[in-house]
């Protein structure tokens, strides 16, 4: 590469600091939605006695879990935009003229490295393909803090330029001589109409008036009655135990316990509702589902309606095997032990006999083959 084309290159509107700052703005927002809902998700599914997480409105998760896998994907484009408005200052020298600038160069280094693991990683996880041996939700949420740590310590350090390159007009002209390509204002409206792009292509996986249009949505609602499903009886080794004609499910509480066939399951006052399965994925799926209030079940063990229930399947060993459906959602009178999806009985890989669906919940917290309850 010459000399005089790779001066021309750097000296492209692209890489001008109100190009930088403008595409710096908005992939700040999509890191902060990112970050945010990201830590709803972690701790709900990991609750501390700092946080509570209501059982209405009923797609509020459907809403923040969509959120945080678009706004991820919406970041892919902005973050290659961004690192390409500001490389050729990569061949700058000296290497580190301050210590503040070398604050600002490592704060880059890390927060590039953290931003392209969270966001390549979360597409993989999207896909449901792990080609790594760590455990992925760990992970995610350790490097998650790393890369707005790095975030906020990248702002601070250049935040004077920030602020000069958001005040400065992007139509401002420019000499003939001085640039090649795309103006300033041509580079930001491309970037804006790629992650547009990314995103109606991939949302109909939350929003079900895009699937239509999202050519690339990695879910949709023709999946067995009508709702997709992650993991199969057979995955989870429970077909024979499911299906064994002496089920019972047990229900344990302080006061006592009861025992409840199929039949008898199915002879008590049964609640429809209806309400999402909204996966830590980002994708959702509403449906009409039939069952007992889990409250009438701790009623007839002897408990009532707002202890913490334990929820255990007949799968063994999986990561997901037992939930805790936490007192507000068992007081909750739509928290149903749900017998039929859909006006049907359910699907063994929807968890016959039963299982656990509430409002506003992960799916992954929507424990399937049930079968036994433990009021605490």
């Amino acid at each position: 590469m010459s000399t005089s084309f790779r001066f021309r290159g750097f000296s492209s509107l692209a890489h001008d600091e109100r190009v930088t700052a403008r595409i710096g703005r908005w992939l700040g927002i999509a890191f902060t939605v990112c970050f945010v809902t990201g830590l709803i998700s972690h701790f709900i599914q990991h609750p501390t006695g700092l946080f509570a997480w209501p059982s209405r409105p009923v797609n509020l998760y459907r809403v923040t879990q969509g959120l945080h896998v678009i706004s991820g994907i919406a970041a892919i484009p902005l973050l290659l935009a961004k690192l390409w408005s500001v490389y050729p200052k990569l061949f700058s020298r000296p290497l580190v003229r301050s210590p503040l600038h070398a604050l600002e160069r490592g704060s880059i280094l890390v927060l590039s490295a953290a931003a392209f693991f969270q966001l390549f990683t979360g597409l993989f996880n999207v896909a449901q393909n792990y080609p790594w041996n760590f455990y992925f939700p760990a992970v995610h949420y350790a490097v998650a803090w790393v890369a707005m740590g790095s975030v906020l310590v990248h702002v601070a350090v250049k935040l004077p330029v920030i602020r000069t390159g958001l005040r400065k007009d992007p139509d401002a002209a420019a000499k003939p001589d001085d640039h090649f390509g795309l103006s300033r204002r041509g580079f930001l409206r491309t970037t804006w109409l790629t992650a547009g792009v990314a995103v109606v292509a991939t949302a109909g996986a939350t929003v079900p008036l895009l699937r239509n249009v999202s050519g690339l949505s990695w879910r949709s609602g023709k999946g067995s009655q009508g709702v997709p499903v992650n993991k199969t009886a057979a995955s989870a080794g429970v077909i024979d135990a499911a299906r064994d004609p002496r089920w019972a499910l047990e229900v344990v509480t302080p006061s006592g316990s009861r025992t409840f066939t199929l039949a008898q399951l199915a002879a008590l006052p049964q609640t429809t509702a209806d309400l999402p399965i909204a996966c830590v994925e980002g994708w959702s799926q509403s449906a009409t589902w039939t069952g007992v209030p889990v409250g009438d079940l701790l009623r007839a063990a002897g408990s009532a309606p707002g202890a913490e229930v334990r929820v255990i399947s007949l799968e063994r060993g999986g990561l997901y095997a037992t939930s805790t459906l936490p007192g507000e959602h068992t007081a909750d009178p739509i928290s149903l032990l749900a017998l039929r999806l859909n006006g049907e009985e359910l699907d063994i890989d929807h968890g016959y006999p039963c299982r656990i669906i509430a409002p506003n919940r992960p799916g992954v917290l929507q424990t399937k083959w049930v079968q036994r309850l433990e009021a605490r």
